[in-house]
């Protein structure tokens, strides 16, 4: 495809505004953006230089004619506009979740797949360099067969964020939705994409968060939080949906005769103690990333029986994006790949909506809570 491609992007926020950038870093033309509210759509698309705004889907589908939709609403919302979009023969970028549960997210996969147009989702903290660095460490055999993964992290979030998609399973928030798919995403990069099994239980440790208006940008939601919050003429939301979770997951891997074992930890409100890490364990040696995401350094465990700090690989820098902030870097390299693929060029191979409707599978799943034996009657 020689011609330049067209964007449509849905969703003025935060992670609207940085696919657009992300669009237009990877050579695309960002030819229109839609939102909910029409004061808030013309105002990102005047300041972003984007010539067409409006706030319906369908309409700006048919006039716009892009290439590629660009999906960065809440998960609750993505499901009609994805559909309209694979209908009119779009290739869909989406961010996580992909649905809000795993039928739909299903029925999302079968129905690209019968359009035959391409999908992308955007689990996309796999490209984090340091994750790279590991899959590449793990491939070259550093140590040894790989055995278990552990994932732990304590994010210490306020409880008194206001109310909002996150705190709601329908509109596609909760922990599994938003951290959980980042740490399978990497995982399965560096062990091996098939998941074999999973087990896990999810608790809500929130209860209720307080309702204010005006709440725009998700990364700005802690500025909104009530000054008293024992005003009795505040309003209050309830949560329905987890905040910290438990899983474990069995992976197949090339580079391992047996499953590898992972252990996914996350409290969503709990304050951490020491770092949050990522950190591979094989028969002969480990790697130990520091971060939830894998931000890094990285160490290494080898043959001397110590761990060392290694430095990343000059390679994996040069082909990392030149932008500030980790959600902004890691969704430039991932839609390089989408476009590249678009156009007919080398491209790595990147997740799709098969992925994403796994995963939301997976997520329906452990929100059971059915892995539970009771033994209370042992003696």
């Amino acid at each position: 495809m020689g011609k330049t491609i067209k964007v449509l992007v849905h969703g003025t926020g935060f992670a609207g505004q940085g696919h657009a950038e992300a669009f237009r870093y990877a050579g695309a033309e960002v030819v229109g953006i839609v939102g909910r509210t029409e004061s808030v759509v013309q105002s990102v698309s005047k300041d972003m230089n984007i010539p067409y705004a409006g706030t319906d889907w369908q309409k700006a589908l048919k006039d716009c004619q892009p290439d590629i939709v660009s999906i960065a609403t809440p998960g609750g919302a993505h499901y009609g506009p994805i559909k309209q979009a694979i209908a009119m023969g779009c290739h869909v970028f989406s961010d996580k979740p992909l649905t809000a549960d795993g039928d739909t997210a299903k029925e999302l996969h079968q129905l690209a797949l019968a359009k035959n147009v391409k999908t992308a989702f955007a689990a996309s903290f796999r490209y984090m360099p340091e994750v790279l660095h590991a899959k590449r460490l793990v491939a070259d055999g550093a140590i040894g067969e790989p055995l278990e993964v552990e994932c732990v992290s304590h994010f210490n979030l306020e409880r008194d964020i206001p109310f909002g998609w996150s705190h709601r399973r329908e509109d596609g928030g909760g922990r599994l939705n938003n951290n959980f798919t980042h740490k399978l995403s990497i995982v399965t990069s560096v062990i091996g994409e098939k998941i074999l099994s999973v087990m896990g239980e999810v608790r809500d440790d929130m209860g209720k968060a307080p309702i204010v208006k005006g709440v725009h940008n998700f990364k700005t939601r802690r500025d909104h939080i009530p000054d008293d919050l024992d005003d009795p003429s505040l309003e209050w939301g309830e949560s329905n949906v987890e905040w910290s979770y438990n899983v474990t997951a069995k992976l197949e891997s090339p580079f391992a005769r047996k499953p590898v074992s992972v252990l996914f930890k996350h409290g969503g409100l709990h304050p951490r103690f020491n770092e949050d890490y990522i950190a591979f364990y094989g028969s002969t040696g480990a790697i130990y990333i520091k971060g939830h995401y894998g931000s890094g350094p990285l160490y290494l465990y080898g043959s001397d029986k110590t761990w060392n700090e290694v430095k990343l690989p000059d390679d994996i820098a040069a082909n990392i994006p030149d932008v500030e902030g980790d959600t902004e870097r890691n969704w430039r390299y991932l839609i390089r790949e989408f476009v590249k693929d678009i156009k007919g060029e080398p491209f790595t191979p990147y997740q799709s909506f098969k992925e994403g409707s796994h995963y939301q599978q997976l997520i329906d799943l452990i929100r059971r809570n059915a892995n539970w034996t009771d033994v209370s009657h042992l003696n």
